[in-house]
């Protein structure tokens, strides 16, 4: 059985991206050392945590991370986990793994921060993450900032909070949602098993 490893910023419960996962037919392990992300047939950088704090337990296995990306292992970022694929965050200091340009910026103070509960996707992109997922799909959220890319090509959802923010990424092997689809009952799962599909390929 395919092997996806959830990686332990040691912040938050990971168990119900676990569980998820696990449901759609992956071999789940909660792990936080290069020896571990080295074995993985696919990567989960979960949404849990603050930007700094996280960085510094990326920064061990930074290049272990980056190294699976190059070499075609597919990779998702959960809510913070997508953030951390830029290299900076107005939440505080430290550098993400820099795979786009871009920031993460606080959401406007004109709405409730944070953005909490069921919200709706635009599909802008269509692509494999989103098979079968209809546009204007309600999706669950939990979140204080939001990506904004450089590369506007990056973005295959959008969601309205106060501004319009990307709430999905895709490029190649690299997947990322602003969203907590394991909290996003029947549409969350059908991405997490599209994942598991990309991961089989």
């Amino acid at each position: 059985m395919l092997e996806a490893v959830i990686f332990d910023y040691g912040a938050g419960n990971l168990l119900s991206l676990k569980v998820a996962l696990e449901k759609v037919g992956l071999n789940v392990k909660i792990g936080s050392t290069p020896q571990a992300l080295r074995k993985a047939d696919a990567i989960a950088l979960p949404g849990v945590g603050n930007f700094s704090a996280s960085v510094e337990k990326l920064n061990a296995v930074r290049q272990v991370i980056l190294d699976a990306i190059t070499n075609g292992v597919p990779v998702i970022g959960i809510c913070l986990g997508l953030q951390l694929f830029f290299s900076r965050s107005e939440e505080g200091s430290g550098k993400g793994l820099s795979l786009y340009k871009g920031k993460n910026v606080w959401l406007p103070n004109s709405v409730k921060v944070p953005h909490m509960g069921w919200n709706t996707l635009r599909i802008v992109k269509q692509n494999e993450l989103l098979d079968g997922i209809k546009d204007e799909s309600y999706v669950y959220f939990v979140h204080s900032l939001y990506p904004v890319p450089d590369d506007k090509n990056l973005v295959c959802t959008e969601t309205d909070y106060g501004t319009t923010f990307a709430s999905a990424i895709v490029d190649k092997n690299v997947f990322g949602t602003q969203f907590h689809p394991e909290k996003s009952g029947e549409i969350g799962l059908q991405i997490l098993r599209n994942f598991a599909k990309i991961i089989k390929k």
